[in-house]
């Protein structure tokens, strides 16, 4: 009878401490899905970082006054290549698929380049990788908001805060990705 209650106790801190190992191991396994998340986005964007230099010199023959259209897209594209944490990997990202949007909707006004079978290629190409960029970056943020609502929950909270675990962003949109896009129509001669 002596040992029933040091039994109970045993079962009692062997039932908190498997307990402890699951909440540990669930935290370990939605860190690690956000890390994936992000790496399988920077796959993605080196993918269409190594591609851009292909686009813009064939866009530089066809646009040679579209000087600060092609400009900007090279300064993203080096800021993408500087950036260091997700973070500014993110900002410069978005500043890239700005810059791109700009260099599509100008490569509207050349007919030549448009009909161009490289730049046609590359803007496929461009376009395919942007897609896939945008679906991963919502599997991120839903991997990111799983993450940040473990580690806000009680009694993950407990751990999370030993664990050095803390909140991460989600990938926004840029103000100027939320502005309307001019459209312009130009007038088509019939001759």
């Amino acid at each position: 009878m002596s040992y029933l209650p040091l039994l109970l106790f045993l079962f009692v801190v062997g039932g908190l401490l498997g307990y402890l190992v699951t909440i540990y191991n669930g935290l370990v396994t939605v860190k690690n899905n956000v890390d994936k998340a992000w790496a399988n986005i920077d796959v993605l964007l080196k993918q269409r970082h190594d591609e851009l230099p292909g686009l813009i010199e064939v866009c530089k023959g066809y646009m040679k006054y579209e000087g600060d259209t092609l400009q900007r897209v090279t300064q993203a594209r080096t800021q993408f290549a500087q950036a260091v944490t997700v973070d500014q990997k993110a900002e410069a990202s978005a500043n890239v698929t700005s810059a791109l949007g700009r260099l599509i909707a100008t490569a509207e006004n050349y007919p030549d380049l448009k009909a161009n079978a490289n730049f046609v290629h590359l803007q496929g190409r461009i376009t395919e990788l942007e897609s896939e960029i945008a679906d991963r970056r919502e599997f991120y943020n839903d991997s990111v908001n799983t993450f940040n609502t473990r580690i806000q929950e009680m009694p993950d909270a407990l751990l999370a805060g030993p664990m050095g675990l803390q909140a991460r962003s989600m990938f926004h949109v840029a103000d100027a990705d939320k502005a309307p896009v001019p459209v312009v129509f130009s007038e088509v001669s019939h001759t």
